[in-house]
């Protein structure tokens, strides 16, 4: 075999070897990242697609979120807070509402107006002026009362059989709109 033959083959060998690399280094990065994302979305972000109007206009029908799974390790949620959280009437089901009712208050609507232990709460962000009544009623400790911002077109604590979320529900807090990129960033 001549000098020329012998270097043909070890280029040969060289590239297959340098492809069965390459081909390695992909599957190691795509691997990686599969468990990078299961990982962020087990532990740290909670990823929710908005199936209804009732959280329009603030979030609207098809939007993308995130939601962070650490917002309340060291802290309680707030009124006001969008939250990602278990559907008390089929746990299966993710739902995303803002919170009305803190623990041991008392809520009541009238004419459309939500009274929190009397006063009336200021809601710049409903879509419309909502109208209906609903209440008494006294949110139990460890518990929140929910409603959308879309009040005359949402399901929420008014109409469910276990109108409160618990606080061991609520696996996180609305916090970053990724698609469509129109709404990108948007949450208020």
């Amino acid at each position: 075999m001549s000098r020329k033959d012998q270097e043909e083959n070890i280029n040969r060998t060289e590239n297959k070897i340098s492809w069965k690399r390459e081909i390695m280094e992909w599957i190691i990065v795509i691997e990686v990242a599969v468990i990078l994302a299961v990982v962020l979305n087990m532990f740290l972000i909670v990823n929710a697609v908005i199936p209804s109007a009732s959280m329009e206009t603030t979030i609207m029908t098809g939007d993308r979120i995130f939601g962070n799974r650490l917002a309340y390790t060291n802290s309680d949620p707030q009124r006001g807070d969008i939250v990602i959280f278990k559907f008390p009437d089929d746990e299966k089901q993710l739902f995303i509402k803002r919170l009305i009712g803190m623990p041991g208050e008392t809520l009541e609507m009238i004419d459309g107006v939500i009274y929190i232990n009397g006063e009336a709460l200021e809601e710049p962000y409903l879509a419309a002026t909502p109208y209906g009544d609903y209440g008494p009623i006294t949110v139990p400790e460890g518990a929140y009362f929910v409603m959308g911002d879309n009040r005359n077109n949402s399901a929420d604590s008014r109409y469910w059989k276990q109108p409160f979320v618990y606080r061991e529900k609520i696996l996180g807090k609305a916090v970053f709109c990724y698609f469509p990129f129109s709404d990108f960033g948007k949450i208020e």
